[in-house]
């Protein structure tokens, strides 16, 4: 099928999630003309407005999109996985296709990423810039603080900090020690303690979590009041040294409603329509180069191809069975930008003729660019859930159904307080988390369990409907960060852009961590839940998950490996020396052996950092807009809008929810 061709643009993004988002806007608010393609749509309703729906949004057919993972090769031990699902081979692994990508369905949890994470890529790639103490700044630019007060900030004059030294708690309201942003896009907010104070039993089961925690440096137990308010805050900039104990939970949660990416995206293409085109239902399937294999030249990005065909993805629960749609081809006049994820970048890279030369010569692509390290060093989370019945009802969730009201429904409580932007609804059900190290030895706590009174042990098929069928059970999520294992893969499963690739993580021994070291963190996470539960002897039934018979730690081990899942996808175009066969991507994101092509999402980091990856993710695409847009004044490139425009551009303004320039395709 012949293409048509549209060249209007400086930079085409392809991908609109946690990368893709923030570097499109950041880019047109700049002063350059921008195209964001996203091969989902732009459905919105209150699954996804409503935070406490996020497993709804998970697998809404209309936001969704379900991929399946092997965690292992090895098939029996695959099959024990109750969670498996014999007629995809695999687990389920919700992916998003919408505008907004992941952040559209995500629990919202914005979370700093530890020192280490940032230190760690500084020293990789050589690259001091990325070092944590200058990596702050893009948390700053990012984030609209909704839980702090601003701070008055006062000049710098060598006697105030000498005063401010003496008197501390003085000068917090004067001076940001916090280093919060508050004029940012991103607006981040608290649960409301009130909701856990007002429920019996919960209050009793988070006083004893407080009780158990590290954080009281004073030697004694938390009261709950104290835990409560005493709780650290994990993205406040004194606390980067990690310590163990109670933390709060940062949302990224407007009024009682979701925000992220998709508000940011129409927000700037509400005020640039001349500048930010989003077009949705547009399914990238390779880059454009201009090359000279004779010259031996490093083949230029020029631009992308995509089907202009919605639901052309084959993981849209809508998939067209028919064939493609219009190709279309796009050409511009700077750089493309991939910001597809963890799973769809190495993909996408593929079939353009970048990656493992042996992986290209068996499905017959032509290799552009050898790089060993596409879609290999796949890393994830490793959870499990720690489920107990209660012998009584939390009475925090007595009449909510977690779902919205059918039409012409006023709907139920919950539903009723979140309109009015109060109650259990504007949460994402975790009211607080605890942190702690599974080793003393430990550079930062690599544990994070946070509790929510639902049922929840990983991802199936209907996993959504039944986190509300009980109100009697509460689950502790047990988080391990930082894994060591790193032998995941993404390989195309055949040339058609339309098909899921191959994900393979092999978790556990069938990695590369053969001292074993995260499958014995993830067992000590489950014994740190239980130690909680046991404090409340008198109100707890029985444990379903992992269940009274699981008690040594060898029976825990094969529980976890059997069970654990993740949904962190990332490191699967990691940065790097260009020396290091496994990079793929330098320091500013550009892919190596080639030029106007970088990759901005999940992918580009070498290890997977800190808890909760979006927050990352985010500071990442900060950076790289200022990369990008610095690459753009260099000498000898095309001439750039003033940088006026885009100080102008950043200051804070209300919120639009207009969505004119948001173009779906349609057949």
């Amino acid at each position: 099928m012949t293409a048509a061709t549209d060249t209007e643009f400086d930079y085409v993004v392809v991908g609109s999630g946690a990368g893709g988002g923030p570097v499109a806007a950041n880019l047109a608010e700049a002063g350059h003309r921008v195209l964001l393609l996203e091969a989902g749509l732009d459905h919105e309703d209150d699954d996804y407005r409503v935070p406490a729906f996020h497993g709804r949004a998970t697998e809404h057919p209309d936001l969704g999109w379900p991929f399946y993972v092997r965690h292992f090769d090895d098939r029996e031990q695959q099959e024990r996985d109750e969670k498996y699902v014999p007629e995809h081979d695999g687990i389920l692994y919700p992916r998003s296709g919408t505008l907004g990508g992941c952040t559209a369905h995500n629990a919202m949890i914005t979370m700093y990423p530890h020192d280490a994470d940032w230190n760690g890529i500084a020293d990789t790639t050589g690259d001091p810039s990325w070092r944590a103490d200058r990596m702050r700044q893009w948390f700053e630019r990012l984030e609209s603080c909704g839980y702090k007060d601003r701070p008055r900030v006062l000049p710098r004059h060598p006697w105030l900090a000498r005063l401010f030294a003496v008197f501390p708690l003085v000068s917090e309201k004067y001076v940001n020690r916090s280093r919060h942003g508050f004029d940012g896009w991103l607006r981040t907010s608290l649960a409301d303690p009130e909701l856990a104070i007002g429920d019996g039993q919960l209050r009793r089961l988070l006083k004893h979590a407080a009780a158990r925690s590290l954080i009281d440096f004073l030697g004694r137990p938390l009261t709950l009041v104290e835990g409560l308010t005493s709780a650290v805050d994990p993205n406040d900039w004194r606390v980067r040294t990690c310590p163990e104990g109670l933390w709060q939970i940062p949302l990224a949660v407007r009024d009682g409603h979701r925000t992220g990416t998709r508000e940011r995206i129409r927000d700037v293409a509400a005020r640039h329509p001349d500048r930010l085109v989003v077009r949705t239902g547009a399914l990238v399937t390779r880059v454009l180069f201009d090359e000279d294999p004779a010259a031996g030249t490093e083949p230029v990005a020029r631009g992308v191809e995509y089907l202009r065909q919605p639901h052309a993805y084959r993981a849209d629960p809508h998939a067209d069975p028919g064939p493609d749609g219009e190709r279309v081809q796009v050409r511009v006049r700077r750089e493309v930008i991939l910001s597809g994820g963890a799973f769809n970048t190495p993909q996408l890279l593929l079939l353009s003729g970048i990656g493992p030369e042996a992986e290209l010569q068996r499905h017959g692509i032509p290799c552009r660019v050898h790089l060993p390290g596409v879609g290999g060093n796949l890393q994830d989370r490793y959870e499990v859930g720690v489920a107990t019945t209660m012998r009584a009802n939390f009475t925090l969730l007595k009449g909510l159904t977690f779902k919205p009201p059918d039409a012409g429904e006023q709907g139920d409580p919950g539903y009723v307080q979140w309109t009015r932007g109060k109650g259990v609804y504007t949460t994402n059900g975790a009211l607080l988390g605890v942190v702690r190290r599974s080793s003393p030895e430990l550079e930062s706590p690599d544990l994070f369990l946070f509790g929510l009174p639902a049922t929840f042990t990983g991802y199936y098929p209907g996993f959504s409907r039944h986190l509300d069928q009980q109100s009697n059970v509460f689950t502790w999520a047990v988080l391990k960060a930082h894994t060591v294992n790193r032998a995941g893969t993404v390989r195309l499963r055949s040339t058609d852009p339309r098909d899921t690739p191959e994900i393979r993580f092999r978790y556990f021994e069938e990695g590369d961590d053969t001292a074993q070291r995260d499958i014995d963190a993830v067992v000590t996470g489950i014994e740190a839940a239980r130690s909680i539960m046991n404090c409340l002897d008198d109100e707890v039934e029985t444990e379903l998950v992992p269940g009274p018979d699981v008690v040594t730690r060898d029976e825990l081990r094969s529980f976890v490996r059997d069970q654990a899942w993740g949904h962190h996808a990332s490191c699967t175009a990691p940065m790097g020396r260009r020396s290091d066969p496994g990079a793929v991507l330098d320091s500013r994101f550009r892919v190596h052996g080639t030029k106007g092509l970088r990759v901005v999402d999940a992918s580009v980091f070498p290890r997977i950092p800190g808890f909760f990856i979006v927050t990352a993710i985010y500071m990442a695409a900060e950076k790289a807009s200022a990369a990008i847009l610095a690459d753009a004044r260099l000498p000898g490139s095309a001439p750039s809008r003033t940088d006026l425009r885009h100080i102008l551009d950043r200051v804070p303004r209300p919120r639009s929810s207009s969505r004119s320039t948001v173009v779906q395709e349609t057949r």
